[in-house]
């Protein structure tokens, strides 16, 4: 059979290429975006588990806070807009319970009978109807500090959001009747559906933004550095194949672009033409020692000499990435094995594809690059012989940086909700800020009972709980339905007697008070907090938290004073389900730090067939991890859901570094080099591949400062220092070491 010849092998190669990538481009137009931080958690975890079931009794809807700040709320022109805007909202069958000022009630006793009137029947025209109201509020708990701050500057207006509408719909409403209703008020909205529908256009944005932006920056910085079109085109072309291959893959397995998910692409610009760099780098240079060498024997030599190397490296990042596997947030798991595979593409495709298109490139010529200005401007003879000569005082430099960032490792936290995926500034936010201060909390967690819900015993210990809760600085409002039973006591009883703002003794007087509130009052008012047969309790808690730990300490006291009470069945809420996300978030770092750092530690010590490789070639992961979390911490830069994701990421590519130091260190000593001359030549020559890789990284994740989320910004800020560490690191440190300690798993090798 006649041999294929290497031009004929490398068309093939190509065209393959070709095919597969258009095979890939197919299900890209069917992709969706998944704002949902709530689907990003396992249907399993404690908390989704609860509120699915509390939702399932109650009705799934979910609170939409409207806060108005003003002067006074009761000027007649704040409320007339108030009321206009409750009465469009009220009309729209997609909203549950609308409750304001206008909605409070007013309970009072005559001749027998119970009266409940709104607290607000009409608008006041006049400065001493004004003051009536003032005092009516200030003297109902239902209203005062709960929908009307103590200064009366700010009121809410809170509605149920059936979530029969998708999230924009809702938005979009809620702030055309606002708009409707103009006034000099400031109105600020917050509800899970605006931090869906604006994480659902920021995706979308960044994706439009960011991946031409990230393609371009890394097309100039090639560009900079090869000064060739075709070195240039090489890499650029594996980087848009792999984004092709990765949005692809997402599509034939039917996954959502997540929050998390804008990371991969921008992965594959930063890490999909590494592999490709360094065999241009390396062809390059032979072509300057070989000028009169046959192309096709060039690309053959390059691929021998770099096809192990750069494999390990590429092996060790999928590695490193793969450990997100291992993380329980959804999104994150996904994005280990899609990032992973494709970055396994981009690794076969640099010995593959890039070695074939070079076969016809044999007329290119090298000219005069970055790389060597660059090698002369940091690698300088200064540096290199301080290395050499003084590693004792790099190594106790570099320990002395490390040790004063370990300390921000004191003030390291992680996040106690996902606020932080919009910007400071957003009304999202300010709603929080303001309802915080003024209202007593704006996370809500609900408390279920099941039992008769007119049993004394029963809504005696929901009072009993409430009074004990609300001594917790952190706990505002709380609100069920012993406090409606309590108030129409007052009504049927004086101050004076003994049965006043107390829960009645037996089940007949409480039916009693049910019965005439039904006759008298709006039933729907208390739907909110038990069910149509009075089988579930509702606690309402409204609370705030700084960190996770606030928010457990809560839990613990409820656990506490509900650990004898036969009716309690759990707590749920959507703030609970952000705690399990945020506590997810640290788990799985836990996970995939540990999966990644000791998976990359047993493939050097395969590899190198040395213990101490794996222990040494780990240094600058470690020195890069304790680095960039002392820095969060003193920073104040929390662990979330995007920056639990960077040891995984920093790990897989920080080591790729060393690999290519310990690779050239190696090769030279086998060629005789003493130890300085070995380690000297290994940064002069590998160090310049090393360098435009590591800056190609931070070029390709710099894109993520323009981001629209805080924390996408946040997780570029760190991922760049972490990658600039382990350059560092690799490039100083570990050849200070080699210097010391002569490593045998280097030096002693057969020439």
């Amino acid at each position: 059979m006649k041999k294929i010849d290497l031009k004929t092998k490398s068309l093939i190669t190509i065209i393959l290429t070709i095919v597969i990538t258009i095979a890939f481009i197919i299900p890209i137009p069917n992709l969706k975006i998944n704002p949902d931080l709530e689907s990003y958690i396992p249907n399993e975890m404690n908390f989704k588990k609860n509120s699915a079931i509390i939702h399932e009794i109650f009705g799934e809807s979910e609170p939409v806070l409207i806060v108005i700040e003003t002067e006074d709320v009761l000027n007649p022109k704040t409320l007339f807009r108030i009321k206009n805007i409750c009465d469009e909202l009220q009309d729209n069958e997609n909203f549950g319970n609308v409750y304001s000022i206008f909605q409070a009630k007013d309970f009072k006793s005559e001749d027998g009978f119970l009266i409940v009137n709104p607290i607000l029947q009409d608008i006041p025209s006049t400065e001493e109807e004004i003051k009536s109201i003032r005092k009516k509020i200030i003297e109902n708990e239902f209203v005062y500090k709960k929908i009307v701050s103590e200064d009366f500057k700010y009121t809410l207006i809170i509605l149920e959001n059936r979530k029969t509408l998708p999230d924009n719909e809702i938005n979009n409403y809620i702030h055309s009747v606002i708009s409707k209703f103009p006034g000099n008020e400031k109105i600020y909205v917050n509800s899970m559906a605006i931090l869906r529908d604006e994480a659902n256009n920021k995706i979308a944005g960044d994706l439009i933004l960011l991946l031409p932006l990230g393609l371009l920056l890394m097309t100039i910085f090639l560009s900079i550095s090869f000064r060739n079109f075709s070195y240039v085109f090489l890499p650029i072309s594996i980087v848009f194949i792999s984004i092709i291959f990765s949005f692809g893959l997402m599509g034939y397995l039917n996954k959502d672009i997540s929050l998390i998910g804008i990371l991969i692409p921008i992965m594959m610009i930063a890490i999909a033409n590494n592999y490709g760099i360094h065999i241009i780098s390396r062809y390059r240079e032979l072509k300057d020692l070989y000028p009169h060498e046959k192309n096709e024997n060039l690309v053959k030599i390059c691929v021998k000499y770099l096809k192990q190397p750069v494999v390990i490296t590429g092996l060790t990042t999928i590695a490193g990435i793969l450990g997100l596997a291992t993380h329980i947030l959804i999104p994150a798991r996904e994005m280990g094995y899609i990032a992973s595979i494709s970055i396994g593409i981009a690794l076969l495709l640099s010995l593959t594809f890039i070695p074939a298109m070079l076969v016809f490139f044999n007329k290119q010529k090298n000219r005069t690059n970055f790389t060597y200005q660059l090698k002369n401007k940091i690698l300088t003879q200064k540096i290199l012989n301080t290395i050499i000569q003084q590693p004792v005082k790099i190594i106790l430099i570099i320990a002395f940086t490390v040790l004063v960032s370990s300390l921000g490792l004191i003030f390291f936290h992680t996040a106690a909700d996902n606020n932080n995926v919009l910007p400071e500034k957003h009304e999202f936010n300010k709603a929080v800020e303001i309802v915080d201060k003024n209202f007593g909390g704006a996370k809500f967690m609900y408390l279920l009972f099941q039992g008769d819900a007119r049993s004394p015993e029963i809504l005696k210990n929901l009072d009993h709980y409430a009074e004990e809760l609300k001594k917790n600085k952190n706990i505002g409002n709380i609100v069920s339905f012993a406090d409606i039973v309590k108030k129409l006591s007052t009504v049927f009883h004086e101050p004076n007697e003994p049965k006043y703002d107390k829960i009645p003794d037996t089940y007949e007087a409480i039916s009693q008070y049910l019965l005439l509130y039904s006759m008298s009052g709006n039933p729907e008012d208390i739907e909110q907090f038990t069910d149509f047969n009075y089988e579930y309790l509702l606690m309402s808690v409204q609370f705030k938290a700084n960190n996770i730990k606030e928010i457990n300490n809560i839990l613990k006291e409820i656990s506490k004073l509900t650990k004898n009470d036969k009716n309690f069945r759990f707590a749920g809420g959507y703030s609970l389900v952000d705690k399990e996300i945020c506590e997810s978030v640290v788990t799985g770092q836990y996970y995939s730090l540990v999966f990644a750092f000791f998976a990359i530690m047993i493939m050097l010590i395969i590899i190198f067939r040395s213990v101490y490789a794996g222990l040494l070639g780990s240094l600058p992961l470690v020195t890069a991890i304790i680095c960039t979390f002392g820095i969060m911490g003193w920073t104040n830069i929390e662990l979330n859901i995007v920056t639990a994701l960077l040891t995984s990421i920093s790990i897989g590519l920080g080591v790729d570094y060393t690999i290519h130091i310990f690779w050239r260190i190696k090769h030279e000593a086998a060629q005789g080099e003493t130890v300085k001359e070995a380690v000297k030549n290994a940064i002069s020559n590998t160090g310049k591949g090393i360098i435009i890789n590591g800056l190609s990284v931070v070029i390709g994740f710099s894109v993520l400062l323009f981001s629209s989320f805080p924390i996408i910004r946040s997780f570029a800020v760190l991922i760049i220092l972490s990658i600039l560490i382990c350059l560092v690191c690799a490039l100083i440190l570990i050849p200070a070491i080699c210097v010391i300690t002569k490593p045998k798993f280097l030096f002693n090798q057969k020439k």
